[in-house]
């Protein structure tokens, strides 16, 4: 029976010269990454307890999109399914752990790209969605436009069937704590100007936090998606490039699918996303030397903190960043579920 099982995973056929002709039906490989944010991540800084809760959402995380693609399922459903968890938990600025801005509320970014025919949708400074990046794919399939914003943006949603929620079931004590935190550091700005010098000021973790997934499925199509709470403090309807596509966010078959975490304005004035995949479709390089390329040779000498996952048709995976650590999470068809946090991992 052994024998039986394994030659049912062989197509075979009859040569000119009655010879049988077997070839082993090769799996077409699926696989899927995501990350929860990149930034001053330090173990010291983490309980037992705290550091297997978070490698527990994160497994969660790229399970629940792996499965999909196990099923079948679309590389679009994988991100969207993946991304989900993570809005869904108060451990990453997304969703439910979104950060607050100036003015103690939470405004949120997200975007997706599918990677067969470069559709993309977008959402940006939305309050009271409760999962963003569910609302940008419906921008995607259901609009004929690229990203909308704000009370449009909402609108649309509720045109959509989507139900808004209340602003402050994003509220999480220790989001706030890190807002009291960041307005002490900016208390003593009394104008425009020195609000702008302040919060350039600010320690790296107040300007990053984000949650992203790429994914291949059986058909060879990649996508890649990005949402985020944005910046601790953001004031004037501040926007980072989590929604911009080639820079947060990028999907094309030809190259490969990115997502970004970091410094959003770097990541928006570098075209990141974007650049990573024109190095791998024009100057035919892998994606794990167009990634350390782009993070390490070209945003760090110009003070660009953060990291991407990228993901391409080949199943290949690249996690590079350029901070103490990054929230990250790997599982395809050859490889175990792998889970980092630290630079060590």
């Amino acid at each position: 029976m052994k024998n039986l099982f394994v030659l049912s995973q062989i197509m075979c056929g009859i040569g000119l010269s009655m010879i049988p002709l077997c070839i082993i039906a090769k799996e077409s490989p699926i696989a899927i990454a995501i990350h929860g944010g990149a930034g001053t991540i330090e173990r010291s800084k983490f309980t037992p307890e705290k550091e297997k809760a978070y490698r527990a959402k994160l497994k969660e995380a790229v399970e629940a999109g792996y499965a999909l693609l196990g099923k079948g399922g679309s590389s679009l459903d994988a991100v969207t399914t993946a991304i989900t968890v993570l809005e869904n938990s108060p451990f990453f600025n997304a969703g439910k752990g979104a950060v607050y801005t100036y003015d103690e509320k939470h405004e949120m970014d997200a975007s997706i790209m599918y990677g067969k025919n470069r559709q993309a949708g977008a959402v940006s400074g939305v309050k009271h969605i409760e999962n963003p990046i569910n609302l940008a794919r419906l921008v995607m399939d259901k609009s004929v436009h690229v990203m909308l914003s704000g009370k449009g943006a909402e609108t649309f949603a509720k045109h959509q069937g989507i139900k808004l929620v209340d602003n402050k079931i994003f509220d999480t004590e220790h989001r706030y704590q890190s807002l009291l935190n960041a307005k002490k550091k900016l208390k003593a700005a009394h104008s425009n100007k020195d609000y702008q010098a302040k919060h350039n000021a600010l320690p790296v973790n107040y300007k990053m936090g984000t949650v992203g997934a790429v994914a291949l499925d059986k058909e060879g199509n990649v996508a890649a998606g990005t949402s985020t709470g944005g910046m601790t403090a953001k004031r004037f309807g501040r926007i980072g490039d989590s929604p911009v596509i080639g820079a947060g966010t990028f999907a094309d078959n030809n190259s490969c699918a990115v997502s970004a975490t970091g410094h959003g304005e770097y990541f928006i004035r570098y075209n990141v996303a974007a650049d990573i995949c024109a190095r791998v479709q024009y100057q035919g390089k892998t994606i794990e030397q167009a990634g350390k390329e782009v993070i390490h040779d070209v945003l760090m000498p110009v003070g660009g903190t953060g990291g991407v996952i990228i993901i391409d048709t080949k199943g290949n995976i690249s996690l590079p960043f350029n901070t103490k650590g990054m929230y990250r999470a790997t599982k395809s068809n050859t490889t175990n579920t792998y889970v980092g946090i630290f630079k060590a991992d």
